[in-house]
């Protein structure tokens, strides 16, 4: 069975897949159909993709059929078991535990269209009122500690063949590293200051103007102070908020709207990049932490982190955690400003 490993040293866990289970045939019937001119992913090939978790759908449609707008599905290679136990052991000096978790593939269109960017809002909006749906629903798992929704878009950020917009979620029954990091250096800011160090870093950027690409009534998209990567944006709600479930249907249109004005920029200036996106939200608060997330709603604030992978991350940068940028936040923020859409 997959396994959950923590490294003993800088305490980061690592997902080892099921060395008995053979994913291969799976992928290869995936590059065939491919190669045959089928998405999987397209409006009446549904029968090529597991069972739908779940779909938004026009009235009267039927479950794995036509008429949905947004489908999810389980991950044809998925690198965690829903239905295990936690079982957790240790091998002498090491920690391990079973892979429990969710692995989904969040199918944005029944059209056959590579980049979110050329969504229209209202679809997108679909999209975002789904991401929430998921994560509420795997949250009321309380084995499951931290919801991850992600995209690769193109072949450099990590993307499958498969030229058809998609996002992923994965829920795991741990923190991650950097998640932690993050969540221990607010929860520091909040103790030294008693304020959001995210709401400060929005008021901040609000005074100077200097890196801010765009914004609306509910969010703000900037180039962060210490970008590690070229043309880096994040996107935050303007009102505090730990949890992006919380969304109302106002912010989830406004969302939907400053997210596909960022991606068309970064088309435009970049010539259509590859790139990453990925949600961070708060975790799942269980009674098992005790007192260390007791200031979570508080200290917290979820955002969406996008990054275009137009250029490598080297043995540096991977063996360092210390990341070279080419080019300034500023510069970033107003080259993205400047893109007539």
């Amino acid at each position: 069975m997959p396994t959950l490993r923590r490294d003993p040293v800088t305490g980061r866990w690592v997902i080892n897949p099921d060395g008995k289970q053979n994913q291969l045939p799976s992928l290869i019937q995936m590059e065939e159909l491919i190669q045959k001119g089928i998405c999987p992913f397209c409006e009446g090939n549904e029968k090529y993709t597991p069972p739908e978790i779940f779909a938004k759908r026009v009235p009267g449609a039927e479950k794995d059929s036509p008429g949905w707008q947004v489908r999810v599905v389980p991950n044809i290679s998925p690198a965690l078991k829903v239905e295990l136990e936690l079982g957790r052991r240790a091998e002498r000096m090491y920690d391990l535990m079973n892979a429990v978790g969710a692995h989904e593939v969040i199918i944005e269109t029944p059209r056959h269209i590579a980049n979110l960017a050329d969504l229209e809002v209202l679809q997108i909006k679909k999209v975002i009122e789904t991401y929430k749906q998921r994560i509420s629903d795997l949250k009321n798992d309380l084995r499951l500690r931290s919801i991850f929704i992600f995209k690769n878009y193109g072949k450099r950020a990590g993307s499958s063949p498969i030229r058809h917009t998609h996002s992923q979620l994965i829920a795991v029954s741990v923190t991650p590293k950097n998640l932690k990091e993050e969540l221990k250096g607010a929860k520091e800011y909040y103790d030294y200051k008693e304020r959001c160090v995210f709401c400060d870093m929005i008021k901040q950027e609000l005074s100077t103007k200097k890196r801010i690409i765009s914004s609306n009534f509910d969010f703000l998209a900037i180039a962060p102070f210490a970008s590690r990567f070229t043309h880096e944006v994040w996107i935050l709600p303007r009102k505090h908020n730990a949890d992006f479930e919380n969304l109302s249907n106002d912010e989830c249109q406004n969302l939907a709207i400053l997210l596909k004005e960022v991606l068309l920029r970064l088309k435009i200036l970049l010539k259509d990049p590859p790139y990453n996106y990925i949600l961070h939200s708060a975790p799942n608060r269980t009674k098992r932490r005790g007192r260390s997330w007791n200031t979570l709603s508080q200290d917290y604030h979820w955002h969406i982190e996008i990054m275009p992978r137009y250029t490598r991350i080297d043995g540096f940068e991977w063996g360092t955690g210390l990341y070279i940028n080419a080019t300034t936040p500023e510069e970033a923020a107003a080259s993205l400003r400047s893109v007539k859409l």
